[in-house]
């Protein structure tokens, strides 16, 4: 099983309906469905996404796309550790992206699918946008002959 962790823009595109990212991202998203992965994000990812949506969406809308994430998605924790590691690495230019790396790091996560793969560029983790994580990971799983798992579409 592979441990996949959706970095915020991923979210923010598939809240936001946001061309011509989305259709990846969503993809991705689903893969909350298949047994091949699990899907980890943090409560900041899932904040940043929530306020960007409620920006477009508005409230109501935004707590029930935000309320279907929490049911599909799990979260990694972002606790001291965390915070030590990602202040102490003189690497890291954005403590937000650290926090996230190492939450991820936490969980075992071997990749970390997001369109600002610099943002990573200090770490040890593959790190891959949507359409490329789909090419390298997904497709080749789908090969004729194997029978595709239907997913979830948020």
């Amino acid at each position: 099983m592979q441990r996949i962790f959706l970095d915020a823009n991923i979210l923010v595109s598939v809240l936001c309906n946001e061309y011509p990212k989305y259709p990846f991202c969503a993809r991705v998203l689903s893969l909350c469905d298949d047994r091949r992965f699990e899907v980890y994000t943090s409560a900041l990812c899932l904040t940043i996404g929530a306020h960007f949506s409620k920006k477009k969406s508005g409230a109501r809308l935004t707590k029930e796309k935000m309320a279907l994430l929490a049911e599909k998605l799990k979260v990694t924790t972002v606790d001291q550790e965390c915070v030590t590691k990602t202040v102490a690495n003189k690497k890291i230019d954005d403590f937000e992206d650290g926090l996230e790396y190492y939450s991820a790091e936490k969980m075992d996560c071997t990749c970390i699918v997001t369109y600002d793969k610099h943002d990573f560029h200090f770490g040890d983790i593959e790190v891959l946008n949507a359409e490329d994580f789909l090419i390298q990971h997904v497709l080749p799983l789908n090969k004729p002959g194997r029978r595709a798992k239907r997913t979830a579409r948020f």
